[in-house]
């Protein structure tokens, strides 16, 4: 059997300001999976903030300066990934989310 992998485009061109999400996908057919969060714009008062993915308690920390890349590896996960960050009051980031899989 061939290695199955794909990207997943799950939010893009997105202010996150306050609780932000992206929609759950679907990825129970994974083996593992790495997510990648890029700024697209300058975030503003974002130094500290964590982006969490859900259905797995994994966190990590917001890109701080344009074009950075935030990225996590997650190889413990249920059928559904989606990411989620509570973004302080007067604080924002545009985001590209992207979802990469291995079967």
């Amino acid at each position: 059997m061939l290695p199955i992998s794909i990207t997943a485009v799950i939010a893009r061109n997105e202010t996150w300001q306050n609780f932000s999400y992206t929609e759950p996908y679907e990825c129970g057919w994974a083996r593992e999976a790495i997510v990648y969060l890029r700024a697209l714009s300058q975030p503003i008062n974002v130094d500290g903030v964590q982006a969490h993915i859900e259905y797995s308690r994994l966190k990590f920390q917001l890109p701080t300066q344009v074009d950075e890349i935030a990225w996590i590896p997650i190889t413990h996960f249920g059928n559904w990934l989606r990411v989620s960050a509570d973004v302080p009051k007067n604080s924002s980031i545009c985001v590209l989310v992207s979802l990469h899989f291995k079967g």
